[in-house]
């Protein structure tokens, strides 16, 4: 085998400054998107193998350390009021879960505003729709976002 193809070879990138969490079906689909496309990073709960056009699996790695990698790449789209969007606790709509606490500040530090919320339903019917689904480890409740790519400047 060539070199880096040895058996057992780890299929992460190979890459400078970039994070090992970005695996090449997900650094694929980020380059794939086009400006106005959404991807969901999902929980281990959310039913992605039935809402995903395309799915990713990144098990074992909680939702805000894959949104933290992402966000290292993917701008968001500043054309809309929300580009970032979390699923509302049911019957508790003013709730903010901790998955989704962490979630804010992932995008703070990445310049990027708090998320706006969605009921349960409106979440699925948008990921349904999404360009790809990233089904995590994350065991925690509410530990999903959507993201809506913008353009870089």
């Amino acid at each position: 085998m060539g070199e880096g193809l040895q058996a057992g070879h780890d299929a992460r990138p190979m890459l400078k400054n970039l994070s090992p969490l970005l695996s090449p079906d997900l650094l694929h689909a980020l380059a794939s998107m086009g400006h106005g496309d959404e991807i969901v990073l999902a929980d281990a709960f959310f039913p992605a193998a039935t809402h995903a056009q395309r799915l990713i699996r990144l098990p074992g790695i909680s939702a805000d350390a894959v949104l933290d990698a992402v966000l290292s790449l993917l701008p968001l789209d500043d054309f809309v009021p929300q580009p970032a969007c979390t699923m509302q606790v049911v019957g508790r709509s003013d709730e903010v879960p901790p998955a989704v606490a962490q979630f804010t500040e992932v995008l703070a530090r990445h310049g990027g505003a708090a998320p706006g919320t969605l009921d349960r339903y409106a979440f699925y019917e948008r990921a349904a729709k999404a360009f790809a689904i990233v089904a995590t480890g994350d065991t925690r409740t509410y530990a999903n976002i959507l993201l809506k790519k913008g353009v870089l400047k």
